[in-house]
């Protein structure tokens, strides 16, 4: 499997599709990056919402090299561990799935939310806007 080039979350998957502030930002970093099975889950419940077609949206990212990484044992304890240090932030379990899938990778994390450039983590974090 080719090397990844950084972690994609939820959100900034939804602004690409949603043609969103930030939707170039996360087309720079789209070619080869990984995206956790939970955030999949969460791009998949949100899309419903605003009528975005998921097959459609899946196809782009595969045709982009964009892989789906399962959540292992040891993403699920890296996320558990990431709760002290992001709750005052308010991160989902998919926003430290994602954190998690990029610190095992060793690559950027790629979100839309502003609030985890203030973090400490160990992950590099690239905010799209």
């Amino acid at each position: 499997m080719t090397e990844r080039s950084s972690v994609l979350d939820a959100s900034s998957v939804l602004a690409l599709a949603n043609r969103e502030p930030g939707a170039d930002v996360v087309g720079v970093h789209l070619e080869s990056s990984a995206i956790s099975t939970v955030n999949w889950s969460e791009i998949i419940r949100r899309s419903r919402d605003v009528d975005v077609e998921i097959g459609l949206l899946r196809e782009s990212l595969v045709a982009a090299d964009v892989t789906f990484w399962s959540f292992i044992e040891a993403d699920a304890e890296k996320a558990a561990a990431l709760w002290t240090a992001t709750r005052r932030l308010g991160l989902s379990l998919a926003d430290r799935a994602c954190l998690a899938l990029a610190a095992r990778l060793g690559v950027p994390a790629v979100t839309a939310d502003r609030a985890w450039v203030d973090l400490d983590v160990g992950v590099e974090v690239v905010c799209i806007r």
